[in-house]
């Protein structure tokens, strides 16, 4: 006596299937996303049984937590015999911890295509699994991601005009006015001090523009100034949307003085990141090794980050003050204070 699931494996059973279920997946390209941490994540190409084509976006640790839920579910205990509403899974690729990320992530995509490849021909039964229909299917973040990413990967065009127009006086030239101090982080960013004048030389993406200030030329974010002439149309591509970048600001506190950045990731303003993302991105933008993280309390002591938990609790303290300083819309609410491991003078009179 077959099980119900069990029956639905010939091909009327497919035909039965809803035309937006995944029928083939294949990476079509590798990309960076530079959060906290900059990571590598999987364009794939996904074709629906309806004949539908779109891309999704995933990281080889969404396929491990697919493949572990996938497990749970449906591994036979004897992989011999497996029963009703069990499935020999194909293997997934296993972790590596060390090496280049984007060696590493070129290196999966003939395993990861061949997983997916066996994966959706197992029995029909399996394809109407939950978690592996939300693995493939594309949400809102995926569909509005394609067309960003393309425009990423687009080079600058900046026509050369031939003929030299009239040199124009400066009133007339795109310019902004920095609305908040933005230090850069990094050569081709460009440091900016509120009050200062910029010309506008050109977009770079929705977020970045670039331009002059003092002399110095760099790219900074638009949401840290205001735009006084705005950029002729054309050199203005790739406007709208939401940002893709958000900032956070950071103090070093060192005997000789505090230095500040604007640190500026691809990353949500809503995002909570790991204690150990944040301290491995401050050794990288300080160049020290031996930090504390710290945040300052509404009285303004400084409390030292131990774990995710201590993030969490100074990421809540941020939000609860947020009306109370002006800030550019895609600042972080809260700032980090990074001080030495071994200098306890920052914290005042406590031990």
């Amino acid at each position: 006596n077959m099980s119900q699931p069990q029956q639905l494996r010939d091909e009327s059973d497919f035909d039965q299937l809803p035309d937006n279920i995944p029928i083939s997946a294949t990476i079509a390209d590798v990309e960076e996303k530079k959060g906290f941490i900059d990571y590598f994540r999987f364009v794939v190409e996904v074709k629906t049984k309806g004949g539908s084509k779109y891309l999704i976006y995933r990281r080889y640790r969404e396929f491990f937590s697919l493949h572990q839920t996938l497990e749970s579910k449906y591994s036979p205990d004897d992989p011999d015999r497996p029963g009703a509403n069990a499935c020999v899974l194909p293997p997934l690729p296993g972790k590596i911890y060390i090496g280049n990320k984007k060696e590493i992530a070129e290196s999966r995509i003939p395993e990861l295509n061949t997983y997916m490849k066996r994966l959706l021909g197992l029995p029909t039964w399996l394809l109407l699994d939950d978690t592996l229909r939300m693995f493939f299917y594309q949400t809102e973040q995926d569909s509005q991601h394609a067309p960003r990413a393309l425009r990423r990967l687009r080079p600058p065009t900046r026509k050369v005009k031939t003929v030299k127009a009239p040199k124009m006086d400066l009133f007339s030239s795109p310019r902004a006015e920095a609305m908040f101090d933005f230090r850069g982080n990094g050569k081709a960013e460009l440091n900016l001090k509120r009050g200062e004048v910029i010309f506008l030389l050109r977009r770079v993406n929705a977020d970045w523009l670039e331009g002059t200030a003092n002399n110095q030329t760099g790219i900074f974010p638009e949401s840290f100034v205001k735009i006084i002439k705005p950029l002729p149309e054309s050199d203005s591509e790739g406007e709208g949307g939401g940002h893709t970048y958000s900032c956070l600001r950071c103090f070093l506190l060192t005997p000789s003085g505090v230095e500040t950045r604007d640190v500026c990731v691809q990353e949500a303003l809503t995002i909570q990141p790991t204690y150990n993302e944040l301290v491995s991105r401050m050794r990288n933008v300080f160049k020290v090794d031996d930090i504390a993280l710290n945040y300052r309390d509404p009285e303004g002591d400084l409390i030292r980050l131990l774990d995710d938990e201590d993030v969490q609790l100074m990421i809540k303290e941020g939000r609860r003050q947020q009306g109370q300083v002006q800030r550019p819309v895609n600042q972080f609410p809260w700032e980090l204070h990074v001080s030495m491991a071994s200098d306890l003078s920052v914290y005042g009179s406590e031990p």
